[in-house]
């Protein structure tokens, strides 16, 4: 898993305390099959000083030990995953869970809630009002979030998941949104995954960046062939096509001075030993990403 074909050998594993590390958060989503002691003990080994929280390992815990465990091991909280689906039938169940979630991120010291906001539901083809829908469930939150300290950072996927989980496609439309609603309140994640392709990427970094609306950055690549299920298509940052330090440049560039979140989804990384898998993210992160 280490060293793709064709690329230099691997820098040396950065140790505990290495400056490089200052900035690299483990997303819990990459070691799928970890609780969250595990993941918190995981970083602690490796040196890393921040996680990635998502919502269903926070609920296995409980709310308040979770946030205990975070605070006594003095991680900091990069993001907690995730809000949105606001495109159903039940728009008061679905605000509802938002604003749970927002709670949840404001308890843990989460800066933001990642939003993936919704599909398509079946049988609707309106894209135009769908996505007013989505703008309309985000009016109704923004002012919640704000309340509490959160940001919610909206959250752009690939065209290919337009259909079923997020119908903001492009950094663009999701500016286009977050710009309506203070700043404080309403961000954008430049996952490197979602964003990579989009020939205006550089253009909507500055001007997320200037907006002060970049409310994380995930690295993560992009893999071939893509898989039976999309959403597992994520690789290690070198491992595929995805010019994951040229983002990196581009958000530091725009402001941009938070964590860097290794987000992936890969059955093959998931099956591998934890401790490996970070070793490896973080000598990605040096060699690919820094």
């Amino acid at each position: 898993m280490d060293v793709p074909s064709g690329q230099p050998a691997a820098v040396p594993t950065p140790e505990p305390g290495d400056p490089r590390l200052a900035r690299l958060s483990l997303n819990q989503a990459t070691v799928k099959y970890w609780n969250l002691t595990q993941a918190v003990d995981g970083c602690l080994r490796a040196g890393l000083p921040a996680i990635g929280t998502w919502r269903e390992p926070v609920a296995e815990m409980g709310l308040a030990k979770a946030a205990a465990l975070l605070r006594r091991a003095g991680l900091r909280v990069s993001s907690h995953c995730r809000g949105g689906f606001l495109t159903g039938p039940d728009r008061a169940a679905a605000l509802e869970d938002n604003r749970r979630a927002v709670d949840e991120a404001a308890e843990l010291g989460a800066p933001c809630l990642v939003m993936v906001v919704g599909g398509m539901p079946d049988g609707e083809r309106d894209l135009v009002g769908i996505r007013e829908r989505v703008a309309d469930g985000i009016a109704e939150l923004a002012p919640y979030a704000l309340e509490r300290g959160v940001q919610l950072a909206l959250e752009p996927l690939h065209p290919m998941f337009c259909a079923d989980r997020a119908v903001l496609s492009t950094l663009g439309q999701a500016l286009d949104l977050a710009e309506r609603f203070d700043a404080a309140a309403v961000g954008v994640v430049v996952d490197a995954y979602h964003v990579w392709w989009d020939p205006q990427v550089w253009e909507q970094i500055a001007r997320a960046g200037a907006g002060g609306r970049i409310a994380s950055f995930q690295a993560c690549d992009w893999e071939l062939p893509i898989p039976a299920d999309a959403l597992l298509g994520r690789g290690m940052v070198g491992d595929g096509h995805a010019d994951v330090r040229a983002l990196r440049r581009a958000v530091d560039a725009a402001g941009y001075d938070g964590d860097i979140e290794v987000e992936i989804f890969n059955e093959r990384i998931w099956s591998a030993d934890g401790d490996d898998v970070i070793a490896t993210l973080a000598r990605r992160h040096v060699q690919h990403v820094l």
